[in-house]
């Protein structure tokens, strides 16, 4: 099968592959498409197996969408056939690829409202969003939430569920964002690009950083005596400041979680954005950030798609 693969220089290539089998518990999906994050290909577990040993030609891409075609021993469902979406561990071979496994207790029926294209963009940003609101940072309704990158893939559904669980929403985006990012629901928008967000967001209870670097380092100060910060940024993942460590997290695969995310989307109470769709022969380009794009919502890899054309 057609795959990406991350090299030992720590760049992507477009490459052949075996095709995984199912072990128990799992199921093999044929993959329609797949979500895109660029971070991850400095992460510790694609970088490194789970023991610690150096890790080689790791399939990146962990969040899917696809069609059910091998259920492993043990699995009653999903059935073979059924379209699902849907994350797998960090660890495993990854979506960028024709074909990929998954715990079966990892995936849920894909929305009936959206396409594959669609739902390849949601599990782990909306998985992110969620773990990072309310199990991480506990967000309580009234309060003061900033959301650093507000127009991104995790600041989409960020804003949504803050604002939906009755929280007052803050957050960063450029000027030409500004309506997009309001018409999610954010109470106020701070111009990152002409305007200083300390002198403008002030006594947050929570900050949710997906940017890191400088930003995550200034957002200390808006915080309130006792106020919660979460990051995302994976620059932090080595830090030996206990704040830090605090305060960073990974997703991790939720059954439950994203059958209820699925839920909301198919109410239309949660909206998903594409930035940009490409196919599988053009991912090494998008993971470079080669790849025009509207900085709004997340990239998505049609792995269906690979002769190169583009959708």
């Amino acid at each position: 099968m057609k795959l990406i693969r991350r090299t030992g220089s720590g760049t992507v290539v477009l490459g052949d592959g075996p095709q995984p089998k199912p072990a128990r518990g799992e199921v093999l999906i044929r993959v329609s498409a797949a979500g895109l994050t660029p971070a991850e290909l400095g992460w510790y577990p694609t970088t490194h197996t789970r023991s610690g040993e150096a890790r080689v030609d790791a399939v990146p891409g962990h969040e899917f969408s696809g069609v059910v075609a091998e259920a492993g021993d043990g699995v009653p469902s999903p059935a073979v056939g059924s379209e699902v979406f849907g994350m797998n561990d960090w660890y495993a071979g990854g979506a960028m690829a024709e074909y990929c496994t998954a715990p079966a207790s990892a995936v849920v029926p894909k929305p009936g409202r959206l396409s594959h294209t669609e739902a390849a963009s949601v599990p782990i940003s909306a998985l992110t969003a969620w773990q990072g609101l309310f199990d991480r940072g506990r967000l309580q309704p009234g309060e003061r939430v900033l959301i650093q990158g507000g127009s991104g893939g995790v600041g989409t559904f960020a804003i949504q569920l803050a604002r939906m669980h009755g929280a007052y929403v803050v957050t960063t985006a450029s000027a030409r964002n500004r309506e997009f990012v309001a018409s999610l629901g954010a109470q106020e928008t701070i111009d990152y690009q002409n305007s200083r967000f300390e002198d403008r967001a002030k006594n947050m209870d929570l900050v949710f950083d997906t940017v890191g670097g400088d930003i995550l380092n200034r957002s200390w100060e808006v915080l309130k005596q006792n106020g919660r910060m979460i990051t995302i940024a994976s620059a932090v993942e080595d830090s030996t400041d206990p704040r830090l460590n605090n305060a960073f997290f990974i997703v991790e695969p939720n059954q439950r979680q994203l059958a209820e995310i699925a839920a909301l989307i198919d109410r239309g109470r949660l909206r998903t954005f594409v930035d940009t769709v490409v196919p599988l022969s053009q991912a090494p380009d998008a993971y470079a950030g080669r790849i025009p794009r509207q900085r709004r919502g997340k990239i998505v890899v049609d792995c269906a798609n690979t002769n190169g054309e583009t959708s």
